[in-house]
């Protein structure tokens, strides 16, 4: 088996991997909360559509690699990912139906441990930083949530009107 074709079935194992955690957790928040999204047919078919964007999206990063120009070939997966899935997803109504069986907490839970255990892999990075990046990182987030508590609050001013 070529290098490439062994690379690609590690991806193709990770994404089954990835959905795999991805059914489980919605499983157990359907033990926890009975009327969450239920499983049905239609959810594992939601997540095999889910591994096969995942998928076609880094088999696209793959050939972008061989284009000259910069910009595409330093394109990230995630954005090819969400290039192709909208792609189909504005082909056929199917995927959206499909997509729309997976419980949206269940796939951001794994999405965000595996976000978590990637930072925490760079922690020694992160203490070579200077600690002036500690009082930005406070005043960005501040930031954040004072801009969005008061587009929220707008928002909500604007719909009583």
């Amino acid at each position: 088996m070529s290098p490439t074709m062994r690379r690609y079935v590690r991806y193709a194992l990770v994404l089954l991997l990835s959905v795999s955690l991805i059914l489980f957790t919605q499983e157990i928040k359907l033990l926890k909360n009975p009327d969450s999204t239920p499983i049905t047919s239609m959810t594992f078919v939601g997540l095999g559509i889910l591994w096969l964007f995942s998928f076609i999206g880094v088999i696209i990063a793959d050939l972008m690699k061989l284009v000259p120009i910069k910009v595409i070939r330093d394109f990230p997966i995630l954005g090819w990912v969400s290039i192709a899935s909208l792609t189909m997803c504005l082909v056929s109504d199917f995927f959206v139906e499909a997509i729309q069986s997976v419980d949206f907490l269940a796939i951001t839970t794994p999405i965000l441990t595996v976000a978590g255990i990637s930072v925490a892999n760079r922690l020694v990075d992160l203490r070579k930083t200077s600690w002036k990046v500690a009082i930005v990182a406070v005043f960005v987030f501040a930031g954040t949530y004072l801009c969005s508590a008061l587009l929220a609050q707008l928002g909500l001013f604007l719909a009583e009107n």
